[in-house]
């Protein structure tokens, strides 16, 4: 395989990552919620987050697997396990790498959810609001193409939508104010607009 081939496999599946954890962070936050629309049921925001959770898992298995072997990184796999190992960019690859350890104990306890009980569960799961923003400085600080502006473009996205869920979400415990709300769902729904 190509050092070229690595490199771009790596840079693809890690920026997909990024996309797919912030959809994930942003539907575990209006399942949280218990939103729904006319036209789509509650229970397809809880199983869109699981899809798209497992899929989001692929992507970052395959940015770990192509990290360890491309040779311009030299991440080695003891870098890709244990947190600021790394002779590359330590700092930002061991965020990257704690996010990730985050993520295996929330897909265990997922898993697990059974055997574990609700309590548990919740418990490790608040972990992901912990987990998302390392993997956001992971990609600032670590990624090849951080200042670009693309990537900057991205990074807006991500960082915005995840921040406009839970301005949601906070706005929604604090009562019904309905025109609040909508002015805010209206605000991100415009986002997505050229």
């Amino acid at each position: 395989m190509s050092t070229q081939l690595l490199w771009f496999a790596t840079r693809g599946s890690g920026i997909v990552s990024m996309l797919l954890f912030s959809f994930v962070v942003v539907l575990g936050i209006l399942t949280t919620m218990r939103w729904q629309a006319s036209g789509w049921p509650r229970f397809l925001t809880a199983e869109l987050h699981r899809t798209i959770s497992l899929l989001s898992v692929a992507f970052i298995v395959a940015h770990i697997v192509t990290s360890i072997l491309d040779p311009f990184a030299k991440l080695g796999i003891e870098a890709a396990i244990i947190p600021f190992a790394s002779s590359y960019r330590p700092l930002w690859v061991g965020l990257g790498v704690l996010s990730m350890d985050i993520g295996i104990a929330l897909l265990v306890t997922s898993l697990l959810k059974a055997r574990v009980g609700q309590r548990a569960w919740r418990a490790v799961h608040w972990l992901a609001y912990a987990a998302w923003p390392l993997a956001i400085l992971h990609t600032i600080g670590s990624g090849s193409d951080g200042g670009a502006s693309w990537m900057f473009a991205i990074d807006v996205v991500c960082i915005g939508s995840v921040c406009l869920a839970l301005i949601w979400r906070i706005l929604a415990a604090r009562g019904p104010n309905t025109a609040l709300l909508e002015a805010v769902a209206d605000g991100a729904r415009g986002a997505g607009r050229p």
